[in-house]
């Protein structure tokens, strides 16, 4: 069956402009900036087929809104008016608490509560809590973050990375972490098997076996780990565990270590 071929679809200077704009802009919602990549993309003279395959699209989508563009432009990428009730709050209103909310903090508080930006901004506790929705604002969560001020951050990130990324030859690369005080726990009482209507069931409390320490490490290449239980965590266990891996690598491979040395025990 033969292709059909479609006519090619023309845009001028200023279209052009707009659609890209359109693609790049933060505030542009994410819909409508597909659609503009869409359009752009058969603009290029590229069939529906091919542009959907490009994309990662369905075919009738990308028919669907070449027809839109075509019949009304730009405008035809919009959404359409949808039926129910209008909207209370325009997009003005909207801007105003997301611009508050990014740019201020409230009187004696550390961040906005929907409570308190909704009496500073005029809206219900219910609306704020639908714009914070809507554009992913949560200021009551806080993050950190760290920087290096080794001078040779830098390389030596490269160091490693060229490590997971590309091994040296005749050579094995383990990734080396532990994790200690981790709880030796066992139920008081005997677990009891599922039956059937009832699911298995185990005792609320535990009694406790002291700690142990875990060192491992993992072989990024074939993802098997060497790993071992300490009873204590010190420098003495850390060599022994070393000892361990120089035991389970093959005698003609060299050893390449990335591991954290903060916490490392002495």
């Amino acid at each position: 069956m033969a292709v059909q071929q479609l006519a090619p679809l023309t845009l001028s200077d200023e279209e052009r402009a707009e659609l890209k704009s359109l693609t790049m802009r933060r505030k542009t919602a994410q819909a409508l900036a597909l659609r503009a990549r869409i359009v752009l993309a058969c603009a290029e003279g590229g069939q529906n087929r091919e542009v959907a395959a490009k994309l990662g699209l369905d075919r009738s989508t990308v028919g669907k809104w070449r027809r839109r563009f075509v019949g009304r432009r730009v405008d035809g990428l919009h959404d359409e008016p949808r039926s129910g009730a209008p909207r209370t709050v325009d997009d003005a209103r909207i801007e105003a608490v997301i611009v508050r909310t990014l740019e201020s903090c409230p009187k004696n508080a550390t961040h906005w509560s929907s409570r308190d930006m909704a009496k500073a901004s005029g809206q219900s506790v219910s609306t704020v809590q639908r714009i914070w929705r809507a554009f992913g604002l949560q200021p009551h969560r806080m993050e950190t973050f760290k920087l290096s001020t080794d001078p040779n951050f830098v390389a030596k990130v490269r160091d490693v990375v060229g490590l997971y990324v590309s091994p040296p030859e005749h050579a094995i690369v383990l990734c080396v972490d532990e994790k200690s005080q981790i709880q030796a726990l066992d139920r008081s009482q005997p677990m009891l098997p599922m039956r059937p209507g009832q699911p298995a069931r185990r005792s609320h409390d535990y009694t406790r076996h002291g700690t142990t320490s875990l060192f491992a490490a993992l072989n990024i290449a074939s993802g098997r780990v060497i790993g071992k239980c300490y009873g204590r965590h010190r420098a003495a266990e850390f060599r022994k565990f070393l000892d361990q891996i120089e035991a389970a690598v093959p005698r003609e491979l060299d050893v390449h270590l990335v591991m954290d040395m903060c916490g490392r025990p002495r």
